[in-house]
């Protein structure tokens, strides 16, 4: 696989489908359970922790799914599809790496909402931080500190997400 550093939403596709990291590797679900239309950025060595940076962008339509079964007559993006938007780039993030096994959410220290993603939000954007990728006999783990804007204002944000890829 040819390391890129952004990927539109048919190749997002295709790693849920497993054509992008290999069969029985990471993989990010597919919609509706994807929760962003595209990376517009994945480096290594770079960010805060100078350990990886990933940013990924979610075009916010009136019509999502989850706007007409969560909280009737009061619209909102469930916290917890913001959170697992941060856990599927950080699996993303180890495949890119050449990390092999299947991902795995393992669990976060603390999140903290200041904010809500409703219908009247155009955009809501990912920024995750790698702090660490600790390699093990069983698979690899990746650490790291994630935050949401909604139209560019900070609404999330989660500290020592930890995804591991297993084989």
């Amino acid at each position: 696989m040819k390391q890129k550093n952004s990927y539109n939403y048919n190749e997002l596709i295709d790693c849920a489908n497993g054509n992008l990291f290999g069969e029985g590797n990471a993989r990010l679900p597919l919609p509706p359970m994807l929760m962003f239309d595209r990376i517009t950025e994945i480096k290594s060595g770079d960010g805060k922790f100078k350990k990886g940076l990933i940013k990924a962008e979610l075009d916010i339509k009136e019509k999502m799914w989850f706007f007409d079964c969560h909280f009737k007559k009061d619209p909102v993006m469930p916290g917890c599809l913001g959170l697992d938007a941060m856990w599927q780039m950080v699996g993303f993030y180890l495949g890119w790496m050449g990390e092999s096994g299947k991902g795995r959410a393992l669990g976060v220290n603390s999140v903290r909402f200041t904010g809500e993603v409703l219908k009247k939000v155009k955009m809501a954007t990912y920024e995750v931080d790698m702090k660490k990728v600790l390699k093990t006999e069983g698979g690899t783990v990746g650490f790291a500190d994630g935050i949401l804007k909604a139209d560019g204002k900070q609404i999330y944000t989660a500290a020592n997400l930890k995804v591991g890829v297993y084989k």
